[in-house]
């Protein structure tokens, strides 16, 4: 089986979201289950020069986009046992940072788009299924709908996986329409037209084989008008093509009993000291008092109301005056952002935050904190909760998305839970669900410590989320699931790549080619097919000899010039169309001094008559 991963972003190369993480971990974990998974990206220009070092030039083309054509080069970067592909273009990949305005961005992964399908047989791999991600691949699907003409590409089964529907890729559909050069048959209400705009998600939803989100519950919220964005009657209407699969974790890169950023590495049979060392050396950090008995909550998100965080902006008081110490990290909305600094000058003591991006602090909280507070507003999938409980941090989190799917309640008559949960978007129910916990805390340790060896205990790596994906794509191809051995592990294309000419060599070929072409077809003279007006071929003919324009006859003249036109009429004369022109205008020229000669007859006999 073969699976071509495209993606805008791609961890170690490029990350800014969750989004990342999937792409840098999912497809080597389908590898590891015998699937030929690869990864397709931008080259971005802020990919880290080391990568780019190592990656090889394959080969280069030139994508059509409408009225224009665009230059897209193919890399290949063969990390970790995985091939990834990289599109060069420095027009729309040039920039310092991925993404930009949503009008810019647009165009740039309609290109992306396109150039992904491109490629395929440049680069010689035919994949049996291109799962897509988000509305930067959203085009593909629709793109695929269009390349039907070439064998190459029927037959190939897409997927787009929706990380987060609140992004869609809307913008002017005249704009849409112009970049992407398809049929306006593609742009109606019941494809990606979308309010007089146009929404690559959608179009993408629209011609998908198969819609695939982060979580089942999120797979089912997403259907309501409470959480569809707008696109919930879609979303209904394709319910049966409609499939959640819960995101994983990387255990290499999140592993408390192997990690390098904790003071002491733990697992499930030592977290009681492992984690009380990694506490206080996180106390000291953040500057609280060292106090091994005091309840310490963590943070580690973007500060945005997507979050949770208008929730505890309005609890924050009772939060710091609940008995418990708070640590938080993160950047986002001003407002949160000053908030927090704040509460940090009113409560040094059990109050503090670090307004910045650090991924070495946040294995620190995770490995040190108590509990981690996550009351999101919506969570398509979450990977904090996902860490916290690798890590023994016990979750708070509200019952939306993911989180619904991966957080077990705590069952104080069972003993059941892996975390604590509530279930309205309501700060009420935020701080109640707190207190829960810091009851179970300070009162019952026995049963705290069996909810945090619960979690790490729960498997949430992509070993199980791929052997589900894996099934998703059977069910779509009718293929056999993969058997051992059945992967190449560096699949090649038929040509030889190491002897292939490097990339300026390429570039200065396809100028001097073009450059020929040019001056041959402005040497050659164009070809005018003149058919003979008597109806019969001539040998000697020549076609390229321009016509004269037959002078028109004076009206006093007409009768004359119809009896030479009968005159003419009666033989049949096998001649070229040069000497044909040249007889009518003998005739015509012969007539005219005829007309001329009597004219000047009637005036002498006039100015005698006068005399």
């Amino acid at each position: 089986m073969k699976v071509l991963f495209a993606t805008s972003e791609c961890a170690p190369f490029v990350k800014t979201g969750g989004l990342g993480d999937v792409a840098g971990s999912l497809p080597q974990a389908l590898r590891e289950k015998n699937v030929d998974a690869r990864v397709v990206l931008p080259l971005y220009n802020c990919i880290p020069q080391h990568f780019k070092d190592q990656m090889r030039y394959i080969d280069h083309i030139y994508i059509d986009m409408a009225w224009r054509k665009q230059y897209c080069g193919v890399f290949e970067l063969d990390y970790n046992n995985c091939i990834y592909y990289f599109i060069d273009n420095k027009f729309y990949f040039n920039g310092d940072k991925p993404y930009d305005y949503i009008h810019l961005d647009c165009e740039k992964f309609i290109f992306f788009s396109k150039a992904v399908l491109s490629i395929l047989p440049t680069v010689g791999f035919r994949p049996d299924v291109i799962n897509c991600n988000d509305w930067q691949t959203g085009p593909i699907p629709v793109f695929l709908d269009t390349f039907q003409d070439n064998p190459f590409f029927r037959g190939i089964k897409t997927v787009i996986t929706i990380h987060n529907l609140k992004f869609q890729g809307r913008w002017d559909l005249k704009g849409i329409k112009d970049a992407m050069g398809i049929s306006d048959y593609y742009f109606t209400p019941d494809k990606m037209e979308y309010y007089k705009d146009a929404n690559l998600l959608k179009g993408g939803m629209v011609y998908a084989n198969k819609i695939s989100t982060v979580s089942n519950t999120y797979a089912y919220e997403i259907t309501t008008p409470q959480y569809g964005e707008g696109l919930d009657a879609l979303l209904r209407a394709r319910s049966g093509d409609l499939v959640g699969i819960v995101n994983g974790i990387s255990y290499d890169d999140w592993n408390p009993s192997k990690d390098a950023f904790i003071n002491k590495k733990y697992n499930t049979r030592t977290f009681k000291s492992g984690k009380a060392a990694n506490k206080a050396e996180l106390q000291r950090e953040m500057g609280l008092p060292e106090d091994p008995g005091k309840m310490l909550i963590g943070i580690v998100s973007r500060l945005t109301d997507q979050k949770g965080f208008d929730l505890i902006a309005y609890k924050l008081e009772d939060l710091c005056n609940g008995g418990a110490q708070i640590v938080v990290l993160g950047t986002g909305e001003e407002q949160y952002e000053n908030l927090f600094r704040h509460y940090s000058w009113k409560y040094p003591d059990r109050f503090a935050a670090r307004i910045t991006y650090s991924n070495e602090l946040s294995h620190k909280i995770y490995a040190g904190c108590d509990a981690f507070l996550m009351p999101s507003a919506f969570e398509p999938c979450g990977l904090s909760q996902l860490i916290s409980m690798h890590y023994g941090t016990v979750p708070i989190v509200r019952e939306t998305g993911g989180l619904k799917d991966t957080v077990v309640p705590y069952n104080k008559f069972t003993g059941e839970g892996t975390g604590f949960t509530f279930a309205n978007y309501n700060a009420d129910d935020m701080i109640q669900c707190v207190w829960r916990a810091m009851d179970v805390y300070y009162n019952d340790k026995g049963s705290w410590e069996a909810i945090v060896k619960h979690g790490m205990e729960a498997d949430y790596s992509w070993g199980v989320s791929a052997e589900k994906y894996i099934d998703m794509y059977c069910e779509l191809t009718g293929l056999e699931r993969p058997s051992a051995g059945s992967i190449k592990k560096n699949s090649k294309p038929e040509w030889d790549l190491e002897n292939l000419p490097d990339f300026a060599e390429r570039i200065r070929g396809d100028f001097a080619n073009s450059e020929s072409t040019l001056e041959q077809l402005a040497a050659e003279r164009g070809i005018i097919e003149v058919p003979n007006p008597f109806g019969d071929d001539v040998s000697d003919a020549d076609p390229r000899e321009v016509k004269k324009p037959v002078k028109k006859k004076p009206a006093k003249t007409a009768a004359k010039t119809k009896k030479a036109g009968s005159a003419a009429k009666t033989t049949k004369p096998k001649a070229s169309v040069g000497k044909a022109v040249e007889r009518i205008e003998n005739a015509t020229s012969a007539s005219a001094k005829k007309t001329t000669g009597r004219s000047s007859v009637k005036k002498t006999v006039k100015n005698t008559k006068k005399s």
